[in-house]
């Protein structure tokens, strides 16, 4: 079982798209995924038309329910809810001793799934950190803008003190170029430069900017399930096998 960080310092970067598309590519190429959101804005939790959910991280990081017991089942994920509820835990973590530690701790029976996808909150938060000492690998994904770029060594940096400090482990699988448009002379020479300067894993499969993709949260599912046919769900299932060709 691979236990993978999607995160990203920056918002509007795909990182809560890429966690239910890409877990959904990977469940309908016969993985056992589990999602966790761990984000106080629930995006991915409300992207599968979860609401009020019975149980939530916020009791898992509390000890009052297990995360197994909060289980929702989606086009054959499993998914760990969230809520704002979240943002109060996260406040509540910072005077706690071994605060880094929590999510692992509640993690560490978990043992049925091929991978576990953590969607992160953009932000270096007591959760993100939280999130990166659980996790065995990172996948990045980067929006083809300057201000992104810009953004990824520090959050390079980021992993790589959080790998010295808590969690030997951590590794970077790579980096998802997301929202390409092919159209943009800017899309190609952001992917260029990734690729000429950074020394990680530039996935192959980049994600293009895909109208299905952004509609799909409306209709509760993955862009797979709502529109099979369109270049969103072609992008996201060459990703997947992309990302299993490498482990």
């Amino acid at each position: 079982m691979d236990i993978i960080a999607i995160i990203n310092q920056k918002g509007g970067t795909g990182k809560t798209t890429t966690a239910i598309n890409l877990g959904s590519a990977l469940a309908f190429l016969k993985k056992k995924v589990l999602l966790i959101d761990l984000d106080p804005q629930a995006n991915l939790t409300y992207s599968f038309g979860i609401q009020s959910p019975e149980g939530t991280m916020t009791e898992v990081l509390q000890g009052k329910q297990t995360i197994q017991a909060i289980l929702v089942n989606k086009e054959g994920l499993e998914i760990a809810p969230s809520s704002i509820a979240l943002s109060d835990i996260e406040i509540s973590l910072v005077s706690k001793i071994g605060r880094e530690g929590i999510l692992k701790e509640r993690l560490k029976d978990l043992k049925s799934y091929d991978f576990v996808f953590i969607d992160s909150p953009p932000s270096l938060s007591i959760l993100t950190i939280n999130t990166l000492n659980a996790a065995d690998e990172v996948l990045i994904p980067l929006q083809m803008e300057i201000l992104s770029l810009q953004g990824l060594a520090q959050l390079l940096n980021t992993v790589r003190e959080v790998k010295r400090v808590l969690n030997n482990r951590l590794r970077i699988s790579g980096i998802i170029p997301s929202m390409y448009d092919n159209r943009r002379n800017l899309s190609e020479e952001i992917l260029k430069e990734l690729e000429k300067n950074i020394k990680e894993k530039v996935f192959k499969s980049v994600i293009r900017e895909c109208v299905k993709i952004a509609e799909s949260p409306s209709f509760a599912k993955s862009v797979l399930s709502y529109a099979p046919d369109s270049h969103g769900a072609e992008d996201f299932v060459k990703l997947a096998k992309e990302f299993l060709r490498e482990r």
